[in-house]
């Protein structure tokens, strides 16, 4: 997996990671990566700093973690605001639209891990949706 620092036209600044380096110039052609803040698909690799590793190794700031937790958020609510939902039929709409066979466009929906795998598999590009919030009352 590569991590890429990401800039959309207003200079909101978030990461996205991509199983190759092409996959980044694959999906934004494709209008694929919007912003989390703006949705704009007009986003652009940052500069980025190379990682280092300090005395913390894996500590994440409380700042830093809510700063996820708000991008996934926000990245789900766009899924769900602008891709088809094709619930239990995800797995065979995306080999369709892969192969040609249907509509090009964003969908989501529900699969099985083997359907995921098959998928990836046969090179046919799945992410995983980031999880719901929990509810408030929910937690302890």
């Amino acid at each position: 997996m590569i991590r890429y620092s990401l800039a959309c036209a207003l200079d909101h600044e978030f990461e996205g990671w991509f199983g190759a380096s092409a996959d980044f110039d694959d999906q934004s052609a494709r209008g694929l990566i919007g912003c989390p803040v703006c949705g704009s698909t007009d986003v652009r690799k940052a500069i980025m700093a190379p990682a280092v590793v300090g005395a913390k190794k894996g500590a994440v700031s409380t700042a830093t973690a809510d700063q996820h937790a708000m991008a996934m958020e926000a990245m789900r609510d766009h899924v769900e605001t602008h891709f088809d939902d094709v619930g239990d039929t995800f797995a065979s709409e995306a080999r369709a639209i892969h192969e040609g066979r249907s509509e090009q466009r964003g969908i989501y929906g529900q699969a099985s891990p083997k359907e995921v795998k098959d998928l990836v598999e046969d090179g046919v590009p799945v992410l995983p949706m980031p999880p719901k919030p929990v509810e408030k009352q929910k937690l302890n």
